[in-house]
């Protein structure tokens, strides 16, 4: 998180105490256990593997329908099925968003109340088109989904890394090779609960502070991708030291 330090801000690593990815007991596994996915794309599902190899359940859901993520359903097993956007709202504990930056207000509020939400996003204007008000650079992406789900805490993650980089980089906590990704969000409390989830993932967080930060995270940014390895090669393992260093210099 930006801790006060005078007149500047210092960013704070959230690291776990040593354990297994989803070890049995963890304060998260105790507590919240269902990840509903709003978007089942690249980073959606990869989310979803990782969250059922931990020993999460996961409701899958995208624009095309249900009958559409059987054959993902099936690879998944039993922790895994298939809804609409709006019950995999209802059903999470936690909701991953992961629809292309265009969409972002056909994102079911109601059934969010309340609740965290990870937005993965980013902008890129060649798909969603113009947004001046992130042109302008007067908001970021994290803050026009939180303005849209108004009664929920909306969390940036994921938004910075390759999918394919994600699926391979997680460690079990204390792994001297583990790495970290970058969250950002308005509530200290969401962001918490996100870092428990990461945790069980594999990944160690730094915690940016509040989601106008998270404009030293998006694309062409030096966090983005880069750390972890260039699109479509080999992954690399990025500590949270290397990944606290790349945001200070966004």
């Amino acid at each position: 998180m930006l801790l006060p330090t005078g007149k500047r801000y210092v960013l704070a690593v959230t690291k776990p105490a040593p354990g297994g990815i989803g070890e049995p007991g963890r304060e998260f596994a105790k507590g919240m256990t269902t990840i509903g996915l709003i978007g089942s794309g690249n980073i959606g599902s990869t989310v979803a593997r990782l969250a059922v190899a931990a020993g999460h359940d996961v409701v899958l859901s995208n624009s095309r329908g249900p009958e559409t993520l059987q054959e993902l359903v099936g690879e998944l097993g039993p922790k895994a099925r298939a809804a609409t956007p709006a019950e995999a709202a209802a059903a999470g504990d936690i909701v991953v968003v992961t629809v292309p930056l265009k969409a972002f207000r056909d994102v079911p509020a109601g059934p969010l109340a309340g609740k965290v939400v990870i937005d993965t996003n980013n902008y890129y204007p060649e798909r969603d088109g113009v947004f001046e008000e992130l042109e302008n650079g007067s908001t970021t992406t994290g803050e026009l989904l939180q303005g849209h789900l108004a009664e929920s805490h909306v969390v940036k993650a994921f938004n910075n890394i390759y999918f394919e980089h994600l699926a391979s980089l997680g460690r079990p906590a204390g792994a001297a090779d583990r790495t970290a990704l970058p969250i950002a969000g308005d509530d200290a409390a969401a962001r918490k609960t996100v870092a428990e989830l990461l945790d069980s993932l594999g990944y160690d967080t730094v915690d940016v502070g509040p989601l106008a930060e998270n404009r030293r995270t998006q694309r062409d940014t030096p966090v983005y991708v880069t750390p972890y390895g260039a699109f479509g090669g080999p992954a690399t393992p990025a500590d949270a030291e290397t990944i606290r260093a790349a945001v200070a210099a966004a």
